[in-house]
């Protein structure tokens, strides 16, 4: 079961390699403009937000553990900031689907005929990690999953990209890297030292459209106690501001899924 829900929420944030770069300081001895430098960095990253009302995705899948690989279809319905729907299917046959909205995280699976319904409190316990809307939606667009703007980082250069580094919190460690032509994120990693966890979240293959830039591959790596995960998602269709539907009801007879 675990594997659809990590597919349908496109995260069970747990993780992977670090990296093996070094990182060089900018502007050593000079915070003025280093603070400059991130400022330009971070709102040169958001002048690459999608300006979209509605956006369909169909993706090929894989998930991979240490205990098995699968492949699968992807169909992502996304109602900017305000619902999105994601639909798992095998060989055409829908295997589980979820509703996400600022507020609710429903979702149901066929092999165990489950479902939850509930809010992103409990959920992001069972996963381990801090979900909200905005992050699933961000994750989805290419876009840092937290609001930049909002916080303080350490500017350093990593093979040739920016690394923004939020390293106050020592149980919390974020860093977000960008690519100095056009600011687009290109990875980011959250890790939880003392509890051995870890997420990576790598961009490629980005499209242009009228809407803006959008990102067709996104491999996802986490490491937690449990074990290692990767989820790659690749973009094969891809439209903008079409009027979507977002059916979603649990079939009769589903167990409902109860986590503390």
């Amino acid at each position: 079961m675990r594997r659809y829900i990590a597919l349908i929420v496109v995260t069970v944030f747990v993780v992977s390699c670090k990296s093996k770069a070094v990182a060089v300081q900018n502007n050593a001895g000079n915070t003025e403009v280093a603070a400059k430098e991130d400022k330009k960095a971070i709102e040169k990253h958001y002048d690459n937000k999608l300006d979209f009302s509605t956006l369909y995705i169909k993706a090929a899948a894989k998930y991979v553990d240490e205990k098995q690989s699968q492949n699968v279809t992807a169909e992502i319905k996304i109602e900017k900031d305000k619902q999105i729907l994601v639909s798992v299917r095998f060989l055409g046959i829908t295997m589980a689907k979820a509703l996400i909205t600022p507020t609710t995280v429903s979702y149901y699976e066929k092999i165990n005929s489950t479902y939850y319904e509930g809010d992103f409190t409990s959920l992001s316990k069972w996963l381990g990690t801090e979900l909200d809307y905005s992050k699933v939606q961000n994750l989805l667009v290419g876009e840092a999953l937290d609001d930049l703007r909002k916080g303080k980082y350490t500017q350093t250069i990593v093979e040739n990209l920016f690394r923004l580094e939020d390293a106050k919190d020592a149980k919390l460690k974020k860093s977000f890297y960008l690519d100095a032509d056009k600011y687009l994120l290109q990875k980011e990693e959250i890790s939880q030292p003392s509890e051995n966890r870890m997420l990576e979240i790598s961009y490629a293959d980005t499209k242009v459209f009228n809407q803006g830039i959008l990102p067709t591959s996104i491999e996802i790596n986490a490491t937690q106690p449990k074990g290692k995960t990767n989820i790659n998602l690749n973009y094969n269709t891809i439209s903008f501001n079409e009027e979507l539907s977002f059916p979603y009801s649990v079939p009769s007879g589903y167990k409902k899924v109860i986590i503390n």
